[in-house]
């Protein structure tokens, strides 16, 4: 499945305020609660730190792609967020991280889970489209900038 696919508009957000690892995983949960009628922010918040306890999600060049599966979900909700300034993720390279791309999944979807994460780090490996995603002025520029990437 393909990031684009899974991606809505209120699910996107430009220039979030970011101070910590704990903040932004605790703002990725919180908007994909609203679009989650069966888990709140703390199931999903749980989720994300359950992965992260296994290493970080922090892919180097200043994105991350935190992702957690949920027991009770039936469809696969991403969020993705920048924010103002770059925040320490314990990312492989070290740098902070800046861009970010949440993934829930349902628990049963291994396969799916893999492809969409495989499509998400193909579209950011391009660093010219990371630049683009940074200088992004609002939700809706990037929202348009992500579905039209390939």
């Amino acid at each position: 499945m393909k990031l684009q696919d899974i991606l809505t508009p209120d699910c996107t957000v430009c220039a979030a305020p970011g101070s910590s690892k704990k903040r932004i995983l605790e703002f990725l949960s919180s908007l994909a609660a609203d679009k989650l009628a069966d888990h709140d922010t703390y199931q999903l918040l749980e989720s994300l730190v359950k992965r992260e306890r296994m290493g970080s999600t922090g892919i180097g060049n200043g994105i991350a792609i935190p992702h957690g599966r949920l027991e009770s979900a039936t469809q696969p909700i991403a969020v993705v967020v920048t924010t103002e300034e770059a925040i320490n993720f314990d990312a492989i390279d070290h740098r902070h991280v800046d861009i970010f791309i949440a993934l829930f999944v349902p628990e049963g979807e291994c396969e799916n889970h893999l492809s969409t994460l495989q499509s998400i780090a193909k579209i950011f490996q391009n660093k010219q489209f990371c630049k683009q995603v940074r200088n992004c002025k609002s939700n809706l520029e990037l929202f348009q900038l992500i579905q039209k990437a390939s």
